[in-house]
């Protein structure tokens, strides 16, 4: 019995020990995810730090001054800074720092980029947008087949292309459009064809020859795509009159990759119809969109994972309704009210929200925010947050701290933003 009692003793204390390393392992992990990668503070403004974790980290600049909690450091060239209570940092200029933080002073958690950004202020817009863009060559969204002129089954373009390749030359002829690309493989007569195909980062030549079909027509066996059209939220507007929309990008509904823009423009639309969102089903705004140069509200210069930005025509940039706010950084947001400028029929209106949980350190970019929608107006009308309110901006505390990306599909009245820091680095 007593050896089995040793037995039970050793597993136990075995058990402890990893249950201990565990959980070491988690609190570690937990102060790194406290922890942003980068820190953006404003030119000539006290910023507050206050990330209220057991570390302490050495700022690498010595154009920068401290008050607060913050320490001297020895070294001239560095400062030291105590991240159990508050710090206030204070820059002088635009530059990039580099701060390493360190848990209880001495074991190493995570290099820090330090960026000072210009105090700039945004007009929130929180208008709707109708978008149109065209993509850089023609997209490949499917890699198909056809019944060839012998009855056999054809597909000229299987291994050789891809879904999601963007094609951008045929024999050395640019390619800009669908109706261009289709109408050159059908003047081949069968001949073999030399595309230049962009491939991710790659730039690439592949060789492939168009086959006949059934009624006698050259075919390559490709659904192809140029443009992209549909409706969203103009998130802010600049002193200079650019834009910023979306807070993420626009990728190909059947290939999921972010479109390659060549060009793209903005609408007028008008908001004539709401699918109220529920628990699994998102809802919708329906939009009315006229293609027309009387409508263009501006270009589309970008589209990235942040959003797509551009410059909006004067009376836009000149009429908005609401007046310039500074930027809200991501280490001032708090947890608690806020609110969302956006349009679910005439005009634009301000609508209660809570923000539940602010991710410092997230691998999606438009998930920093999280939030919930309490306006009762709002949840009365669309049932929470629906697709085509992306890019509403978020207010807290008279400054503009991000926009809403995406809903919570299993409850429409939560969802996601992005912060407004991550849009302007696009």
């Amino acid at each position: 019995m007593n050896h089995i009692e040793e037995i039970y003793k050793k597993i136990l204390y075995v058990l402890l020990f990893f249950g201990i390393i565990a959980a070491l392992i988690s609190f570690y992990y937990y102060m790194w995810k406290s922890v942003p990668s980068t820190i953006m503070v404003k030119a000539g403004v006290d910023q507050e730090l206050n990330l209220n974790i057991p570390a302490s980290g050495k700022l690498y600049k010595d154009a920068v001054e401290t008050s607060g909690q913050a320490k001297s450091n020895i070294d001239d060239k560095s400062i030291q800074i105590d991240f159990s209570s508050p710090v206030t940092v204070k820059a002088s200029q635009t530059d990039t720092y580099k701060l390493q933080v360190k848990l209880f002073g001495f074991i190493p958690l995570k290099d820090v980029d330090v960026e000072v950004i210009q105090d700039i202020r945004l007009k929130p817009a929180g208008i709707p947008i109708g978008i149109y863009v065209k993509t850089e060559g023609v997209l490949v969204v499917g890699i198909g087949e056809f019944e060839g002129e012998d009855g056999q089954i054809c597909h000229p373009a299987k291994y050789i292309l891809k879904a999601g390749d963007y094609i951008l030359e045929m024999n050395d002829e640019a390619i800009t459009g669908k109706k261009q690309l289709i109408e050159k493989i059908s003047h081949l007569e069968g001949q073999e064809v030399v595309f230049k195909v962009k491939r991710g980062d790659e730039i690439i030549q592949v060789m492939a020859k168009p086959e006949l079909n059934q009624n006698g027509e050259y075919k390559m066996g490709i659904w192809v795509r140029d443009n992209a059209q549909g409706v969203g939220t103009m998130t802010y507007i600049d002193e200079n009159g650019c834009f910023g929309a979306l807070g993420h990008g626009i990728n190909d509904v059947d290939t999921s990759t972010l479109m390659e823009l060549k060009s793209g423009t903005l609408y007028h639309t008008e908001i004539i119809g709401i699918t109220r969102g529920s628990n699994g089903s998102p809802g919708e705004l329906t939009g009315f969109i006229e293609y027309d140069d009387r409508n263009i509200m501006g270009s589309i210069t970008e589209n990235t994972s942040k959003g797509i930005f551009g410059l909006c025509t004067p009376e836009i940039s000149e009429n908005s309704e609401y007046d310039y706010l500074p930027v809200g950084l991501k280490q001032e947001i708090k947890r608690g009210p806020a609110q969302i400028i956006c349009s679910i029929g005439e005009g634009t209106e301000i609508y209660d929200v809570e923000i539940t949980d602010i991710n410092l350190e997230n691998d999606n970019i438009n998930r920093g925010i999280v939030l919930k929608i309490t306006d009762p107006d709002l949840l009365s009308a669309t049932g929470g947050i629906v697709q085509g309110m992306s890019g509403s901006p978020i207010i807290q505390n008279g400054k503009i701290i991000g926009a809403v990306t995406h809903v919570l599909v299993q409850d429409s009245t939560k969802g996601y933003g992005i912060f407004i820091e991550t849009m302007l680095t696009h």
